[in-house]
């Protein structure tokens, strides 16, 4: 059967009575079981038939044999007959259902044609039971098949514009019942048993609100495999992708870590820098101060304090102020906090409180002074 072109397949469904739709990569499989179902059962009804045509050919026979036997005394002759004749009497007719077993083996009904279910959706003996499970499970591995082959499909490329891997319900029954020829009844009554099962069959059934669990078949609007059915290449070629895109999203991280310490190393960088020159505004500072001092005690200066502005703007040219603050509040900060030698005071300078620094001398020095 695996031989049969798709013309081929067609004619022989057509001639079957069975109208298949389009044949695909996709649905050559079912059709081909879909044709084996139907020359199993075609076959069947021939079996059935040629016992139905062979019993009245049997009954009659043995009537035939029984008015031959009736009638075996009159005809029969004395023992001196022509012996000729005693092998005619010693053997039973032609065609008598008292030939050797298996002369009539062809009217006898085939094994198989003892275990179809003869209205068994109304019995509940063990033999329809079983049948009925036989044909829910052969329903079931059909509604797998389609539901996994177009999840395929829609992951690979989506050759037939499916919205979504989700197949509408009433699309599914369609399929099943063109390829089953179930009727919806049966198709609802598997949907109710995957419901109540507590096995994994493969199919999701979904609501309107995919998120949400469904738990009736009337809620039931779409089906979808668990296990998309993807060839080969379509396995291989995302695989690559997955591959390919790991890669990538590797090196977009290394080349974001390593942008992150180049950031660090530069903001590590800046920060050495920016408190080398602190040091260096402190230096500067003290020996602004102490230059100060030392001019007041030799008369040549007023004061013996200077102005914190005074000396910024001493240290740091206009254009400079704007970048250099930072530097210059550090180093007033720690001089404020470390240096003994400086002493913060408020002054009134030409009619304005100002903030001024002032130089003291180490009592040990001012001691081996006096």
């Amino acid at each position: 059967m695996a031989g049969l072109s798709d013309l081929e397949l067609r004619r022989e469904l057509q001639a079957l009575g069975f109208q298949p739709g389009p044949i695909t990569d996709t649905t050559r499989d079912v059709y081909r079981n879909k044709l084996r179902r139907l020359r199993g059962e075609a076959r069947l009804r021939d079996e059935e038939r040629l016992r139905e045509e062979a019993r009245p050919r049997g009954e009659e026979r043995l009537r035939e044999e029984a008015r031959l036997r009736e009638d075996a005394p009159l005809r029969a002759r004395p023992a001196a007959a022509s012996p000729r004749a005693e092998p005619w009497l010693s053997q039973p007719a032609s065609g008598s259902a008292y030939a050797t077993p298996g002369a009539y083996g062809d009217i006898r009904p085939s094994a198989a044609s003892w275990l179809l279910p003869v209205d068994c959706e109304r019995k509940t003996d063990e033999f329809c039971q079983a049948k009925q499970k036989a044909a829910l499970l052969e329903l079931l591995h059909e509604l797998y098949n389609f539901l996994a082959i177009q999840a395929g499909n829609f992951e690979c490329g989506n050759p037939e514009n499916l919205k979504s891997k989700c197949i509408p319900v009433m699309e599914a029954q369609e399929y099943i019942a063109n390829v089953t020829s179930s009727s919806s009844a049966k198709f609802e009554a598997a949907l109710t048993w995957i419901l109540s099962s507590n096995k994994d069959v493969g199919i999701w059934l979904k609501g309107e609100d995919q998120s949400e669990l469904v738990t009736t078949v009337d809620k039931v609007v779409c089906l979808e495999s668990a296990h998309p059915r993807m060839g080969v290449g379509c396995r291989l070629s995302r695989a690559l992708l997955t591959a390919v895109t790991n890669v990538l999203i590797f090196f977009w991280c290394l080349a974001f870590l390593w942008g992150l310490l180049i950031l660090l190393k530069y903001r590590w960088r800046k920060l050495e820098e920016e408190e080398q020159a602190m040091y260096e505004m402190v230096k500067k500072i003290i020996d602004v101060v102490q230059d100060h001092y030392v001019d007041w005690e030799q008369d040549m200066e007023r004061y013996p304090y200077v102005g914190i502005l005074h000396v910024r703007d001493s240290l740091i040219p206009p254009q400079s102020r704007r970048r250099m603050k930072r530097v210059w509040d550090r180093a007033v900060e720690f001089l404020a906090s470390n240096e003994s030698r400086i002493q913060t005071e408020s002054h009134r300078v030409a009619g304005e409180d100002m903030l001024v620094w002032r130089w003291t001398k180490p009592s040990s020095f001012s001691d081996s002074e006096r």
